[in-house]
């Protein structure tokens, strides 16, 4: 069920909520508040919610998002084109446990992109796709699959998207994105909570080979 049709036909959809709790507590707040928000809304009445964790039901419908924006046919930067088989959802899509991960990775990426360090953002997705390539679980399909899940998860917080519902189907809108300095308003003390954590995570899979890293 929709975040819509749970709150009804006046709930606010997930960039109008994000617009009224930055007017109250700041672009970067209400990145952390909007998380919560979705979270509580998938967690059942009475259970502990643990902001460092997302509840099975929350990763699936972030799942279900990601694989609506997954296209049929992909052409990779060295030109490799990867068929991708949307009648046979199962085979490429990833556990939920992989999923959790990818999603946490993305959110790390949201944040970056928040305090505008673009290039920790890119390194904090270079290095998820490094690891899950490195482990030879995957197919090509599987690998877009993530790759498409950590781009939604990234657009989501960042308020780049849009659910609708057409003809009884969920279709995903993808909005242009916003000018850079709309990610500026973080703190200088959240910009080094960010740069460092995605610097611990980049040096962890490439087994301090980075530069940098110790």
């Amino acid at each position: 069920m929709s975040l819509r049709a749970r709150w009804g036909r006046a709930a606010p959809g997930c960039a109008d909520l994000r617009r009224r709790l930055s007017q109250h507590f700041g672009r970067f707040a209400a990145l952390a508040a909007l998380t919560l928000f979705l979270l509580v809304l998938v967690v059942p009445a009475g259970a502990r919610l643990n902001a460092q964790e997302l509840s099975e039901r929350s990763v699936r419908a972030l799942m279900e998002r990601a694989w609506l924006i997954l296209p049929k046919r992909f052409t990779a930067p060295n030109g490799k084109v990867i068929e991708v088989d949307k009648s046979n959802r199962a085979a490429v899509e990833v556990p939920v446990d992989v999923a959790r991960r990818v999603i946490k990775v993305g959110y790390l990426s949201a944040r970056a992109q928040m305090c505008n360090l673009p290039n920790a953002q890119s390194a904090n997705y270079r290095a998820l796709m490094q690891s899950e390539a490195r482990s030879k679980r995957w197919t090509d399909q599987q690998l877009l699959y993530i790759s498409q899940l950590h781009l939604y998860t990234v657009m989501l917080m960042t308020g780049n998207v849009q659910i609708k519902v057409k003809d009884g189907k969920k279709e995903v809108i993808i909005k242009p994105k916003s000018s850079s300095a709309e990610y500026k308003s973080c703190s200088e003390e959240d910009k080094k909570k960010v740069f460092e954590k995605i610097k611990a995570y980049v040096c962890k899979v490439n087994a301090k080979k980075t530069v940098g890293c110790k």
